[in-house]
């Protein structure tokens, strides 16, 4: 699933090539890539509709309108924004389309169907997307703090790796940035939380902002599947950094001593080194 990173990347690329153009026309193939609402409200809400504005919140793409509403897509497992020529074939499992002028297209790819586009009154985004406005801090939006993340830590046993998928908590942070969050900081996955403490705090702190802000440099993480893109179609890179994260059973890349364990924890497999994370 594409992450915070990833998602930040696609931002980027609909800043730059999405945001004040007219979306002339609208069509949607699958409708379970529009189940929040109907085909027919988000042809409504989004013909005639200019973007203003590219935002992100955790792994959510917001792009407010000119006319008052919003663009919410979430990427799920396997989603994919791309702006092409509207005269270039269309990738399979393209499910919803904007004509957006100048020969080019905004193209919904979805192999597996998780992922949504949804166009709605901000008034009613409670009973919309309710998860948007359940979600945790966001740590590149908030500037998270080394306060903030103290005491979110002393509020719980739960163990690290859990507490960082939580997006009540940290939003945008999955399975591969955890991995690597934990590993840059020299924690364990299943320490407990409230026994993050002292300096460790401002490290683990540090490892998020760092983490994260390097993988947004590098366009994310492309992995073997290729599914992840930004919007012209090109991969990421920072998998190629990638310490622990699909790593078990090598040697450890950071201390060179420890071999990388894979277990699951918190209900997804993760990745750490012994020694590096006691």
């Amino acid at each position: 699933m594409p992450e915070l990173p990833e998602v930040e990347t696609v931002r980027r690329g609909l800043a730059e090539r999405f945001v004040g153009r007219r979306v002339e026309h609208v069509w949607v193939g699958r409708e379970r890539s529009v189940r929040r609402t109907s085909r027919e409200e988000l042809i409504a809400r989004l013909s005639g509709a200019t973007p203003i504005d590219a935002q992100r919140r955790g792994k959510y793409l917001l792009c407010p309108l000119d006319t008052g509403d919003v663009l919410m897509i979430h990427l799920r497992m396997s989603g994919q924004v791309l702006i092409d020529r509207d005269d270039s074939p269309r990738p399979l499992h393209t499910h919803v389309v904007l004509g957006i002028g100048a020969g080019e297209e905004f193209r919904f790819v979805d192999p597996r169907t998780f992922g949504e586009v949804v166009a709605y009154d901000p008034r009613e985004a409670e009973r919309v997307v309710p998860d948007v406005a359940a979600l945790g801090v966001d740590p590149l939006v908030d500037e998270l703090t080394t306060n903030e993340l103290r005491s979110m830590l002393r509020s719980t046993r739960r163990g690290m790796k859990a507490l960082l998928l939580d997006q009540h908590v940290i939003a945008g942070i999955g399975n591969i940035y955890g991995d690597e969050i934990l590993h840059r900081a020299g924690i364990s996955p299943l320490r407990p939380a409230n026994r993050v403490t002292g300096g460790k705090v401002a490290r683990l702190r540090d490892a998020v902002l760092s983490v994260l802000g390097d993988a947004v440099a590098m366009g994310g993480s492309t992995l073997g599947d290729a599914q992840y893109v930004d919007v012209a179609g090109e991969g990421g890179s920072f998998q190629e950094n990638h310490r622990v994260y699909g790593r078990a059973g090598e040697r450890c890349i950071t201390c060179r001593r420890g071999v990388v364990t894979s277990a699951v924890v918190a209900g997804r497999t993760t990745s750490w080194c012994r020694v590096c994370q006691r």
